[in-house]
């Protein structure tokens, strides 16, 4: 018992006698003052690896790379158009003035008149079931010349157009090119 005791004992005063000593194992060498000031520059964010899984409803997500936690670039908060402006939905672009019917609520957005709408379909009916009022499926009211490029928010200024149609004209509406 007393042999045990003493090799447990000289294995303790090893370890506390030299706790920063390299061992073989180890991949890397010790740090040294110079490569400690080289790694405290700032870094790009790297991406981090995701690893395969099985989600709750059995379906297989296959692995694949991702930004890391907390890291946000630019392009993923906006996008730029163009001219090098980030685009921002409902807000005048740059190089335009906005036309004397267009309402702007308390935070600079334009803010759309109901009471405009509301006399363009009375004027005009709803292509797809002929109401002058509420819903009309498959088509929105549009703007010919968009609000965000300088366009009236007047009656003379809108269309009915395609759900489809509508979306293909917000994407080039966002360079103010009509």
């Amino acid at each position: 018992m007393r042999r045990i005791t003493a090799v447990l004992l000289l294995l303790c005063s090893f370890a506390v006698a030299d706790p920063g000593r390299s061992t073989p194992s180890r991949s890397h060498p010790p740090r040294t003052a110079s490569s400690k000031s080289h790694s405290s520059k700032a870094k790009a964010p790297k991406s981090v690896h995701v690893r395969g899984y099985t989600r709750k409803d059995g379906t297989y997500v296959a692995p694949y790379d991702r930004s890391a936690p907390g890291a946000t670039t630019r392009s993923s908060a906006t996008s730029i158009d163009s001219t090098g402006y980030p685009y921002r939905k409902n807000y005048l672009a740059p190089g335009y003035s906005f036309h004397p019917s267009v309402q702007r609520d308390s935070h600079g957005r334009i803010k759309r008149s109901r009471s405009a709408k509301a006399a363009f379909e009375r004027q005009l009916p709803c292509p797809s079931t002929g109401r002058t009022s509420g819903r009309c499926p498959g088509y929105i009211v549009d703007h010919v010349k968009a609000l965000e490029c300088g366009g009236a928010d007047a009656p003379s200024n809108m269309q009915w157009q395609t759900t489809v149609d509508a979306k293909a004209k917000d994407k080039i509406e966002r360079n103010c090119r009509l």
